[in-house]
């Protein structure tokens, strides 16, 4: 529940949605919802503003199109992510969908809500800076199984991928991982949990690639969204055009395309400033949200420096950009920001109470 409504997750398998997926997303994001869809973090899609009264309709539809799983359960546990990039005929599609088919399986693991695979199985590595708890990375023609906050795993052949990955996923709720339910990986590995012989005696590569940009790449176009976020009419129309497929960083790949289309809300231009903007959805929309952010980041995004990079949260939280930027205000109450350099929502501000007139100076006399 957020301050609009219901918000509902779609994880869309192997974080693709073809053509007839991408209308019913759209079409019930407008029937039933506010008709805003958010791109998160983690590649899925959410429609706002959803009632109570439609949740169950909103599910059934959903489910009609392969988009939500018979039970809370497999749903819960089948937090796959994959680089966007693949192919039909590449190693990708095969062990996101044996994964998935384990996790839905008898004996799978009861894992943390949160606790997350990485399908990274590209040339080189794309997704190490996505958060994730167990990854999977190319190496030559085998594929490295290793726990995040890990250099080390294990080379497995495509078909032994999705075993070796659940096996160390049992070794993180047996080794205490998971107390009362919840962890995570890198932190289990930080507090001094050691590998088994077997995750440990492969290394994984030092390559990985960088963020890819808005604009023509890998076989189609890559589009941002304005803040992560899109208009359901725009998506319907991206339908008409190509499969899409979903990015962690608030992007989409719209596969086999030349030339990106001209929709209200895309952003083709990798100079544009809003991409230096991250940005939460702000009062009224979040229930924690103390001072609307959206109109105050389109109206910063244009002053900003080539090189900065502005965070702006509606309370300390900080969810659109959980680790230090350059730039961060926090809303302190309706219109009152406080300014944080180099820092993260929480913490202590180098100045306090700044109102809009106030905030475009302060940024610009910031070191």
């Amino acid at each position: 529940m957020s301050g609009d409504g219901l918000v509902v997750r779609v994880r869309a398998p192997v974080g693709r949605l073809i053509p007839d997926q991408t209308r019913r997303v759209a079409e019930m994001a407008l029937r039933f919802g506010n008709g805003l869809i958010d791109l998160t973090s983690r590649a899925h899609v959410q429609i706002r503003g959803v009632a109570e009264k439609d949740h169950s309709a909103l599910i059934d539809s959903l489910a009609k199109y392969g988009l939500v799983d018979d039970s809370v359960e497999k749903e819960a546990r089948k937090n796959i992510m994959v680089q966007p990039f693949w192919q039909e005929d590449d190693a990708t599609h095969l062990i996101a969908d044996m994964i998935a088919v384990a996790l839905s399986s008898p004996g799978a693991p009861d894992l943390p809500g949160k606790f997350g695979f990485a399908i990274d199985t590209g040339p080189l590595p794309l997704l190490r800076n996505n958060s994730a708890d167990i990854r999977i990375e190319r190496v030559g023609d085998h594929y490295l199984v290793r726990a995040d906050g890990s250099e080390n795993g294990v080379l497995k052949p495509a078909k032994d991928v999705a075993h070796a990955a659940i096996d160390l996923a049992h070794w993180f709720l047996a080794s205490g991982g998971a107390p009362e339910g919840r962890g995570r990986m890198a932190k289990h590995i930080a507090g001094g949990a050691k590998l088994p012989n077997w995750l440990a005696s492969d290394r994984q590569s030092d390559n990985q690639a960088e963020q890819p940009f808005p604009g023509p790449t890998n076989g189609g176009q890559l589009v941002a969204l304005e803040f992560g976020q899109i208009a359901a009419k725009a998506l319907h129309a991206l339908a008409d055009h190509s499969d899409i497929h979903l990015t962690p960083w608030r992007m989409l790949f719209l596969k086999g395309l030349g030339t990106a289309p001209d929709l209200p809300g895309l952003i083709t231009d990798p100079s544009d400033p809003r991409l230096r903007v991250s940005v939460c959805t702000g009062a009224p929309g979040c229930r924690q949200g103390l001072s609307s952010t959206r109109a105050l980041a389109r109206e910063l995004a244009p002053n900003l420096g080539a090189h900065q990079h502005l965070h702006i949260s509606g309370c300390t939280k900080g969810c659109a950009h959980p680790g230090p930027a350059p730039l961060t205000l926090t809303a302190t109450g309706p219109d009152h920001f406080n300014l944080i350099h180099k820092g993260r929502a929480g913490d202590t501000p180098a100045a306090t109470g700044l109102a809009p007139d106030d905030i475009e100076k302060a940024i610009q006399n910031a070191p």
